[in-house]
């Protein structure tokens, strides 16, 4: 069961209530700008196709040429780095294998970095705005 209250959404579990977002960003190797030429857009739908399994939802994403934004919900009983290394290894695998050019680029898809921030001190709206117009920097 989900509900919202202020612009928070609630998830009931078992014995557990919980409301977890997290704001992630994460690059390709060397920050190439390969994420294009429809690469963007298979990478947006192996990121919602593994929602259910790797226990988050996908509020918000925005893929740049060189990086990608992520607003995730995430069960708090599960690590977010562990949740976005699933996330990396998956859309590794599949983008390497549909897009074969980009084995020829790059070694390594993404880079072992990534950037986590929970989004307790503002509101999730401001967070969702401020990816959705990374399109237009």
């Amino acid at each position: 069961m989900r509900y919202e209250q202020t612009n928070k959404e609630y998830v009931h579990e078992h014995s557990l209530v919980h409301s977890c977002q997290y704001h992630i960003v994460f690059c390709p190797k060397y920050r190439r700008s390969v994420l294009v030429n429809g690469v963007d857009e298979r990478l947006k739908e192996l990121v919602f196709e593994k929602q259910e399994a790797y226990g988050y939802k996908v509020i918000e994403i925005e893929v740049m040429p060189d990086h990608v934004h992520l607003l995730l919900s995430i069960n708090p009983v599960l690590a977010p780095s562990d949740v976005i290394g699933k996330i990396k290894g998956y859309t590794a695998h599949q983008l390497r294998e549909e897009f074969t050019w980009l084995k020829s680029r790059l070694p390594s898809l993404w880079t072992r970095s990534k950037f986590i921030s929970t989004c307790g001190a503002v509101s999730i709206e401001i967070v969702k705005k401020y990816i959705e117009d990374q399109k237009n920097v």
